[in-house]
């Protein structure tokens, strides 16, 4: 399934978990690394099968299920 043009999920790739279209580098792999300070040339250095684009995708990704997700309140 195609999330947008550059993100996939497919079963048969990463365990059903989002990666950047034609890799197996999933999502949160590039989030986890700009949240411990890679910058996006570190990133595209590191990996350079991947590009500006691919990272801009996964946080847009990563924002889209964010704002889609339901909070419950649990009491107690």
């Amino acid at each position: 399934m195609m999330i947008d043009d550059r993100i996939e999920i497919n079963p048969k790739k990463m365990g059903g978990k989002p990666v950047i279209r034609g890799t197996r580098i999933p999502v949160y792999f590039i989030l986890e690394l700009l949240a411990n300070g890679w910058s996006f040339e570190e990133i595209l250095e590191g990996y350079p099968q991947l590009t500006k684009e691919d990272i801009l995708a996964a946080i847009r990704y990563a924002s889209r299920i964010l704002k889609e997700e339901q909070y419950v309140e649990v009491s107690g």
